[in-house]
């Protein structure tokens, strides 16, 4: 027997976040209801407490949901070939799927495309976000079972793995014998070591702070063969002598917010190699930038905005083999009520705390 109501917490203003019981939906034909497992949090999760992106409030946030179908239709049912008591993992995108550019294959840039944590709470109804005891899935959601052998921490990570597949290898193309560098050592960068790992790439690079010694060291433990960091060492000197001065096939920037990262992707790639620009920076501008150097190297830049299916699939397929250690990148659990905290701890506002990988999980306490 589902409750009447949903424990949420709302994201009423910049930096406010609430408690509140929202009603539980009726559901139709081709919708469902799932129980929050657990919600991962990412950089993204950050700049929505920040209001850095200028998205509507209030609105109930967490766009990386795990959990339980409680409650669904039976064309739903037919659809996602999933029921009642399976675990599945939603994407975060919600597209039209019958426009142009959804049936081209790239549903993820749909022009009516809404993601969840972004809808606001006045849209019905309302629980289209993961900060929550249970979540609407809308008929056009995408979910894919995973197997409930799994931790519910572990098997979470679909989405940052999901986000190293299709950001260091689809978008890319990354093919065996590639050097990759990859700036940003959080969890997204870790998932695209694995991923280019995965894909057979020769070398692997990462840059990072000296704050994330931590992480650089987890990255090796990951298949990075070359750790810089860039507060200590001339990363642009160091990767032309990794790379007998050629630079790297692949660059991807997953760093947050620092623009400089983007000026010295244009130095660390190689004539014909491709950048893969992932971290949002605020709406920046980059100052001292020339573009020039695109020109003369005839470098391929691409943007990379969330996960698509094959990313995902990717990244369950890898978790639920057990081939490769994720568990590593875990490092904190929180309850729901928590969430403030767990957003802090990530970007590194509570002293001595350092998270790489956590998650929301309701009713914990």
């Amino acid at each position: 027997m589902l409750p009447k109501n949903s424990l949420a917490m709302v994201l009423t203003a910049k930096r406010q976040l609430q408690k509140m019981d929202i009603p539980l939906p009726d559901i139709d034909e081709d919708s469902a209801i799932l129980r929050v497992e657990v919600c991962g949090i990412c950089g993204s999760d950050y700049e929505q407490f920040e209001d850095v992106l200028g998205m509507p409030m209030p609105v109930v946030p967490g766009h990386e949901p795990l959990g339980i179908i409680e409650k669904i239709g039976d064309r739903a049912a037919k659809r996602w070939k999933v029921d009642v008591g399976d675990r599945v993992a939603v994407e975060t995108m919600l597209a039209c799927h019958c426009c142009n550019t959804c049936l081209s294959g790239r549903y993820h840039l749909c022009g009516d495309r809404r993601i969840y944590s972004y809808i606001p709470l006045s849209d019905a109804p309302g629980l289209w976000g993961a900060y929550s005891e249970y979540m609407y899935l809308h008929p056009n959601a995408i979910v894919h079972k995973m197997s409930k052998d799994l931790k519910p921490e572990i098997a979470v990570m679909f989405n940052p793995l999901g986000a190293g597949f299709r950001w260091a290898v689809e978008i890319p193309k990354t093919k065996p014998g590639d050097t990759v560098v990859i700036m940003g050592p959080g969890q997204r960068g870790l998932s695209s070591v694995i991923a280019a790992r995965q894909a057979g790439a020769k070398k692997i690079i990462v840059t990072g702070l000296t704050a994330d010694a931590e992480k650089m060291e987890l990255a090796k433990a990951f298949g990075a063969d070359h750790c810089i960091d860039v507060e200590n060492e001339d990363a642009r000197k160091r990767i032309a002598e990794l790379t007998d001065g050629v630079g790297a096939e692949v660059v991807v920037d997953v760093s947050s917010y620092s623009t400089q990262p983007v000026l010295d992707s244009l130095h660390f790639v190689r004539a014909g190699g491709t950048v893969v620009l992932a971290g949002v920076k605020g709406f920046k501008p980059i100052p001292d930038f020339v573009s020039d150097h695109i020109v003369m190297k005839e470098i391929t830049i691409k943007g990379a905005i969330g996960v698509t299916s094959s990313g995902y699939r990717s990244a369950i397929d890898l978790i639920e083999s057990g081939s490769v250690p994720v568990e590593k990148m875990h490092t904190h659990d929180f309850d729901l009520v928590d969430a403030e905290l767990a957003i802090k701890t990530l970007a590194r506002q509570v002293p001595g705390d350092e998270s790489i990988h956590s998650c929301l999980v309701p009713g914990r306490r």
